[in-house]
C-alpha cells in the first residue's frame, strides 16, 4: 500500500470550527440572539405556545346554520305533503271506482279500456297525473262511449294546499257522453249554478249563440240556485221530468253544470285564433259534479255519488227518446243555418286578407325573377308581359250579352 503524503493528509482533515466564529456580534445589531444561538448549536428552551382567542361570531355553532335548517325543514314538509296528498287522491279515486264498478259493468260492455292494447281490456282506472284519473266506457246503445274524469284537488302540491286555505275548492267529476248522430235531435240545453252559467255562456260557442236569450224559459221544479239555458223550450220541458228534478233538488250543492248539445265544439276561439273553416261539432252530454265539502272529501262522499251516475244513465236514455215536433225542428234548423252564415261572414274578411297576401307574394316572386334575369332581351320581355298583366287586371270587367234580332 503506498504511503500517504503529509500534505494530502492535511487537506483531508476537516476543521471542526464554527463557521460563524469569525463574525463579531456587534456588527449584526437587530438580529434575534436566540436565532444566533440556535445557529451556534446552543440548546434553547422553546417558547410556550399561545392559543389565539377566536371571536364569538366566528365560532362554529348551530345558530350559524339556521337558514340551512329552515331549508331542510321546508323540503321535509314538502315531501311529506306530497306523499300524503298523493296517497289520499289515490284512495279517493279507488273508492269511487269500487263503488260504481257494478253499475258501470251493468250499463256498458267494456269498462276501463286503456286504449293501448289491440284487444279491449277492462278495469283500468288510468292515472294521468297525481290528481287526475280517467275511465273510458263503451259498448252501449245510442252512444259511442262515456269518458269519466276525476279531477281531484292538487293535494300533493304544497303551494296549492296553502292557497286553498284562502279560497276553498272542491273535487270534481266530469262525465262526457258522446251520442250517436242519429240518436239525438237538434237542441242545446244547460242547467248550472248561476255563476257557472254566466261563465259557460261566455266561453262555450254553442251556448253563446243558441242560448243567449234568457226570457221565457220554463225552469220547472228545480232549486232557485240553478239557472237554465235553453234553445228549444219543448226539449227543456221533456228533460225536466220527475226523476231529473228530484235529483237536482236532492243534490243541489253537488251539481256544477249539466250541458246537452248537438253543436258542441268546445270553448270559443280567441279573435286572433279564429280558424278559416267551420269547427267540427259533436252531439254530447256533459256533466260536472262537485264532491265533498270544499276540499274535505272522504271515501264516504265518493260512495254517495252513485245516484248522480244513475242520473247520467237516465239522461242518455231520455235524450234518445226526445223527438221534437215539426215546428221545433224548423226553428232548430233556422238557428243552425243562421250560425253557419254568421260564421262565414266572420271569416270572409280573413279569407280575403289571406288571398291578398298570397297575390302579393306571387307578384314579389315574379319581380325578383325579372331582376335576377341576366339576359337583357329576356328581362325586357318579362317586364312587358308583367305590365300587360297589370293593365289587364286594372281594366273594368265588361260583360258581353247577345241580343237576338226580331
Amino acid at each position: 500500500m503506498a504511503p500517504v503524503d503529509d500534505d494530502e493528509e492535511e487537506d483531508g482533515v476537516v476543521e471542526d470550527e464554527d463557521e460563524f466564529e469569525h463574525l463579531d456580534d456587534e456588527e449584526f445589531e437587530g438580529i434575534d440572539q436566540d436565532t444566533v444561538n440556535l445557529r451556534k448549536g446552543k440548546d434553547q428552551t422553546p417558547p410556550p405556545l399561545e392559543i389565539t382567542k377566536i371571536p364569538l361570531h366566528l365560532r362554529t355553532n348551530w345558530d350559524s346554520f339556521y337558514l340551512e335548517m329552515l331549508m331542510l325543514a321546508g323540503l321535509a314538509v314538502y315531501f311529506l305533503n306530497f306523499i300524503a296528498g298523493k296517497t289520499k287522491n289515490s284512495k279517493l279515486a279507488t273508492a269511487w271506482f269500487d263503488a260504481h264498478k257494478e253499475l258501470l259493468h251493468k250499463e256498458f260492455s267494456i269498462v276501463g279500456d286503456d286504449g293501448q292494447s289491440k284487444e279491449p281490456t277492462e278495469n283500468h282506472l288510468l292515472k294521468e297525473s297525481e290528481h287526475t284519473y280517467s275511465l273510458w266506457c263503451s259498448g252501449r246503445v245510442c252512444c259511442e262511449g262515456m269518458l269519466v274524469e276525476l279531477k281531484l284537488l292538487k293535494r300533493q302540491d304544497l303551494i296549492n294546499t296553502i292557497s286553498r286555505m284562502l279560497s276553498p275548492k272542491s273535487d270534481q267529476i266530469l262525465i262526457k257522453v258522446t251520442m250517436e248522430e242519429t240518436e239525438m235531435d237538434s237542441f242545446v240545453f244547460a242547467v248550472a249554478q248561476k255563476k257557472v252559467a254566466s261563465k259557460l255562456l261566455k266561453e262555450q260557442t254553442d251556448l253563446n249563440f243558441f242560448c243567449a236569450e234568457k226570457k221565457g224559459i220554463d225552469k220547472g221544479n228545480i232549486p232557485p240556485s240553478l239557472q237554465v239555458l235553453s234553445e228549444i223550450g219543448e226539449a227543456t220541458s221533456a228533460v225536466f221530468d220527475k226523476t231529473f228534478c228530484a235529483v237536482l233538488n236532492r243534490y243541489e250543492s253537488n251539481i256544477e253544470f249539466i250541458h246537452f248539445s248537438d253543436q258542441y265544439s268546445g270553448p270559443k276561439q280567441q279573435d286572433q285564433d279564429t280558424p278559416t273553416t267551420l269547427p267540427e261539432t259533436k252531439k254530447v252530454l256533459l256533466f260536472c259534479f262537485n264532491v265533498g265539502d270544499k276540499g274535505r272529501t272522504t271515501v264516504e262522499d265518493m260512495d254517495g255519488m252513485k245516484e248522480l251516475l244513475q242520473l247520467v244513465i237516465h239522461c242518455i236514455d231520455k235524450v234518445k227518446r226526445i223527438k221534437l215536433t215539426k215546428e221545433a225542428k224548423m226553428k232548430a234548423e233556422k238557428n243552425r243555418q243562421r250560425m253557419h252564415e254568421s260564421y262565414l261572414k266572420q271569416t270572409h274578411s280573413q279569407r280575403q286578407e289571406a288571398a291578398q297576401l298570397r297575390r302579393e307574394e306571387k307578384r314579389r316572386t315574379e319581380k325578383e325573377r325579372i331582376m335576377n334575369e341576366e339576359d337583357p332581351d329576356k328581362q325586357r320581355k318579362l317586364e312587358e308581359r308583367e305590365n300587360r298583366r297589370e293593365m289587364k287586371r286594372k281594366q273594368p270587367k265588361m260583360k258581353m250579352m247577345k241580343v237576338k234580332s226580331m
